[in-house]
């Protein structure tokens, strides 16, 4: 059976990088009817904490993997001192001070990446590896080989920043009489111009903060997909049930793969512009709770028509908030520059009147909203479009957004009236 494997060390919050190794490691296994381990490698005693563990555990629930398995590696310590003793009694390995240390014989070693191709290796440059420090916690190589024979791992699948450490490990597999698994190196996710590795400056922060951006999961998880991979086919937005049926891990790129903040916002932009409006709505509240513009109270259904109404021009769920403050706040900002385009003329009279008639009607929405705007411009004799734009920025602040009539309808009659009013004082 296929079985792989995903190793993060709680020092740390679950990042970009991580998180792809873990889909495509998640994706094969899928793919495959295999098994998803997930082993927390938290050997290092001070820097592991229990706040980065929850947190990736809780970022790869997001993201929408499962796992089969989970292990700590801090519950394995006895293991790891076992086959150190074995090594130690055989004569492979051997003590300095409290340290247990594998001789390394000079030799040559070949293995074929599933990515790469075959690799060999010169283990003329490789000292001789520590396998138990002296405090008694074991080496990151040492303990990843045991784990990874005894849990049976059929297939490594890692970032190439690692490709330094299988020689290493490979001569701890031939020392334990462990059979290795396959290895496959993805590769590295590049800053936009491919120019380096990616830094949080641009991209590799954690995944809970793409979450705080505004994200939605399933959007994130295809686009890092895309970081090395393609469905075929030029398709750019596909589902992950899709995506598992046709992934093979022969078929991820060697080279680099470029981050780009722009393309996750399109694809993410796909995925609002698709989402069921219920379950857009649902994500958004803590959203709008969080920013104070809604209490427990809200009423469910007008919020859906907001969402419904903005959601093709959202990028990213913090995009709601600035499309839509004019309708959760009674503090209207004009920007000065659009103040100064669509109401330079007076039009306080026109604002007055509308208002007036729009406060006599008795069901408000869209429909009725523009019968009263079409009959007063008709009788006022102006074209329609000398008011819109005016109206719009008396309502919104903006100069631009979906129909101004459905913005009335979901602004409600009392604001829509008061601000309307107000302005015809000005």
């Amino acid at each position: 059976m296929i079985k792989v494997r995903f190793a993060p060390s709680p020092t740390g919050y679950l990042h970009i990088g991580g998180a792809r190794t873990a889909l495509f490691n998640w994706m094969y296994a899928r793919a495959q009817q295999g098994k998803f381990v997930l082993r927390i490698e938290d050997t290092d005693r001070e820097r592991s904490k229990k706040e980065f563990e929850e947190e990736i555990l809780y970022s790869m629930k997001w993201l929408g993997m499962d796992w089969d398995e989970l292990y700590r590696q801090s519950e394995r310590f006895d293991l790891y001192r076992e086959y150190a003793a074995k090594l130690l009694d055989e004569g492979k390995a051997y003590k300095d001070g409290e340290a247990v240390i594998l001789k390394i014989p000079q030799t040559k070693i070949k293995l074929f990446d599933l990515i790469r191709g075959e690799i060999e290796f010169d283990t003329e440059t490789i000292k001789d590896q520590v396998l138990m420090k002296s405090d008694g916690s074991p080496a990151y190589s040492f303990a990843c080989v045991v784990d990874d024979a005894l849990m049976e791992i059929s297939c490594v699948i890692r970032g190439e920043d690692h490709i330094s450490n299988t020689p290493k490990q490979m001569m701890i597999y031939q020392a334990l009489g462990f059979k290795p698994p396959k290895f496959a190196h993805l590769p590295l996710i590049l800053e936009e111009d491919g120019g380096g590795r990616l830094s949080k400056r641009t991209g590799a922060v954690a995944v809970s903060d793409y979450k705080k951006m505004g994200f939605l999961p399933d959007a994130l998880v295809n686009y890092l997909m895309l970081l090395g991979w393609s469905p075929g086919n030029n398709q750019e937005i596909v589902d992950l049930s899709s995506a598992v049926k046709r992934f093979s891990i022969k078929k991820v790129n060697k080279a680099g793969a470029a981050f780009s903040m722009e393309k996750l916002r399109w694809v993410n932009a796909q995925y609002i512009k698709k989402a069921d409006t219920v379950d857009l709505t649902k994500m958004l509240i803590p959203v709008l709770a969080d920013r104070g513009y809604i209490d427990d109270k809200f009423d469910s259904k007008s919020l859906e028509n907001i969402v419904n109404l903005f959601k093709g021009r959202m990028t990213t769920l913090l995009d709601f908030l600035e499309w839509t403050d004019f309708i959760f706040t009674d503090d209207l900002t004009i920007d000065p520059a659009v103040k100064a385009e669509h109401l330079k003329q007076d039009k306080s009279r026109e604002f007055g009147l509308l208002g007036e008639r729009l406060d006599k009607v008795s069901g408000f929405d869209a429909a009725s909203a523009e019968k009263v705007f079409r009959e007063l411009v008709a009788e006022l004799n102006v074209p329609a479009s000398e008011l819109v734009h005016p109206v719009r920025v008396i309502l919104t602040g903006r100069a631009v957004g979906p129909g101004l009539f459905e913005t009335m309808a979901v602004l409600g009659k009392e604001k829509t009236v008061k601000r309307l009013k107000a302005a015809s004082a000005l």
